[in-house]
Order: C-alpha cells, then sequence, then structure tokens
C-alpha cells in the first residue's frame, strides 16, 4: 500500500486537470503536534480532502476557509495553536504548527510539477523546492537527502520533499509480524521478502494490509532492485541461509540502517563468516548492526520488534553519530 504523502499526490493529480487544488506541507511543528514535517493534504474547491494535517485538529477550519474564499494566493503560510489561527479544538498539549499552502490553478504548470513529485515518492528519490512568498515554486531539483527538511529566511522557503522511510524485512517470524505492524504505525513503507512456502503458509495471512509481500528469496530481491539511502534493511529469521545472504547483498547498497537479529555469540560467528567468506572489510561490518536494536532488556516478539525499530527511527532521525550504546542480546541462538 501507498505511504499517506504518496496518495496525497496521486489524488491532487486526478483533481488537477479538471480544477484548482490545495497542496498544504506541515513546514514546522512545536509541541506534540501530531503530523510530522513534510506532512502533506491536498483539498479540492468543493471541500474534498486526501492526507491530513493535524490527524483531525485543524482540517475542518481549515476547509471553511478555504470555501469561505481565503488562500487564493500561489503560496501563503499560516499557523495553528499558539500565536496563530484557532481551530475549533486546540492541538494536544498545547502544540502549534506552520502550513505552507500552495495554491495550483488547473493548468499544465501544475499537472508537471505535481508529476515531478509523484515520480520522486515511486522511486525514493527527494526533491529541493524552492519558493518566495506569495509566489510559486521558483526551483525543483533532485536532492542528495533522505528526510523532509525547512529553511526558512523570511519570505525565501527551501524544502526537501522526500519520500517516507522504508523498511525491508527480510524473512517472516514473530518478531517480523511484530516489527511489520510497528513499522507501518510508524510510516514507513514496509515490503516483506519472504519464499519459504511453511512459512508463508504460517506467518502471510497475519500481515497488515498495508505491507507489500514479495514471495521472492530476500537476497535475490535485493540483488535486483537494490536499496535506497531512505530505506533499512533487517532480516529477524535465525536462518543463516537468509540472514547471512541478505547482509552480503544489503551491504552494497545505500540503505540507512542494517541489521540482523541473534545472541552475542552468533553475531561474532556471522562476523567471522562475513569476513572469510565474503571479504568484508571492517568498514563494511561496522554497518551492521549485530545484535540489532536498542538495549531496553527486550524479550518478547512485540519487545524486540520495539527496540529495532526504536534504533532504526534513532537513526532515521538524528544519524549515528549521536546513537547510544546499540548492542543488547534481544534473544537467544
Amino acid at each position: 500500500m501507498q505511504s499517506l504523502n504518496r496518495r496525497v499526490i496521486s489524488q491532487a493529480l486526478g483533481w488537477i486537470e479538471q480544477q484548482p487544488v490545495w497542496l498544504c506541507t506541515v513546514i514546522k511543528t512545536w509541541g506534540s503536534a501530531p503530523r510530522a514535517v513534510g506532512s502533506l493534504l491536498v483539498a479540492n474547491q468543493h471541500g474534498n480532502v486526501c492526507g491530513s494535517l493535524s490527524g483531525g485538529c485543524v482540517e475542518e477550519d481549515f476547509l471553511a476557509r478555504l470555501q469561505a474564499g481565503q488562500y487564493r494566493q500561489a503560496s501563503q503560510v499560516i499557523r495553528y495553536g499558539d500565536g496563530g489561527l484557532a481551530p475549533d479544538r486546540p492541538l494536544p498539549c498545547g502544540g502549534s504548527l506552520e502550513v505552507l499552502i500552495e495554491y495550483l490553478p488547473s493548468d499544465t504548470q501544475s499537472l508537471a510539477y505535481l508529476q515531478r513529485h509523484a515520480a520522486a515518492l515511486a522511486d525514493g528519490s527527494a526533491l529541493s523546492k524552492g519558493l518566495t512568498l506569495p509566489n510559486r515554486c521558483r526551483m525543483l531539483a533532485v536532492s542528495e537527502d533522505s528526510v523532509a527538511t525547512v529553511m526558512r529566511d523570511g519570505d525565501q522557503l527551501t524544502l526537501t520533499f522526500a519520500a517516507a522511510p522504508g523498511v525491508l524485512i527480510a524473512g517472516l517470524s514473530a518478531v517480523a509480524l511484530c516489527c511489520s505492524e510497528f513499522a507501518v504505525a510508524l510510516g514507513f513503507e514496509v515490503t516483506v521478502c519472504e519464499n519459504r512456502p511453511e512459512v508463508l503458509r504460517d506467518y502471510a495471512s497475519s500481515l497488515n494490509a498495508a505491507v507489500q509481500l514479495i514471495e521472492q528469496f530476500p537476497a535475490k530481491f535485493i540483488e535486483t532492485h537494490g536499496c535506497r539511502r531512505h530505506c533499512a534493511v533487517v532480516s529477524l529469521t535465525h536462518d543463516p541461509r537468509i540472514d547471512d545472504l541478505t547482509l552480503m547483498e544489503a551491504i552494497h547498497t545505500d540503505a540507512f540502517y542494517i541489521g540482523v537479529i541473534g545472541s552475542h555469540r552468533s553475531s561474532d560467528k556471522r562476523r567471522e563468516r562475513l569476513r572469510t567468506i565474503a571479504e568484508f572489510t571492517e568498514e563494511q561490518l561496522n554497518r551492521v548492526h549485530a545484535p540489532i536494536g536498542l538495549a531496553i532488556g527486550s524479550k518478547t516478539p512485540a519487545e524486540i520488534a520495539l527496540a529495532v525499530m526504536a534504533d532504526i527511527v534513532m537513526h532515521k532521525n538524528r544519524g549515528p553519530q549521536t546513537s547510544p550504546q546499540l548492542l543488547t542480546a534481544v534473544c537467544p541462538g
């Protein structure tokens, strides 16, 4: 299933040839605003919407103002919460947010603009957007960044429009099921690769509908399709045929996180196998998080999955240079 932002852009493309649309982007939050920077909403002149700015706190007020004739400039920034507009319900815990509203008339320029967004989301790349309020976007270029960012200097805005982060889970297991559920809830695009018939029989029907299941050997899938910088790769099977070969392929990709389940002892043995058989360098081996997950004393499949996703989110948001001690014997073996 597509991420929410992909569905927003897809819906905008469905409307733009017949009517104007308003493309809204969360560009700043304070407190406990429930939607992250880079979250999208699109609305049309009939009050139809796709996406979310706040999880429901401000959308009704926004639509009422839109249908009253506001927001006809090519671009403008509004603020909800403390010091800004007052929705019918305050944001949770006093949070607030700023939203960039882009009014896109029904013309070929708007169509091409939205198509560029859709292409970037489809292939996992990012776009750098530059505009001067209250004008249309003046710059749209491929960016090397992999997360949504916003820089503002008065009326000058530069935004990085990035695809949702992804998680590729190699092999199904009880931990993998829990991990996929957490990842979906956190807004990741989740892909599971599994080709073992008996495992598919036991677990496939329990996968969240938002998870893409690829019935293929994980290493073969990575070899064919690779992994972009906004993706994490985790192998959670305890089967060396899957775990080791997944790592051998993932290490040659741009994935921002690579991890494999196992105890310190089994991780040390795997590390030695990869050093001698695959001839991995220390720099390559150091990319692998093994044992996987933050050290929270996890025991059950759900706790292990929580530790894994917490570690992935930390690296996505902060980068490895700020990470605390990562190693934890999350399970025996």
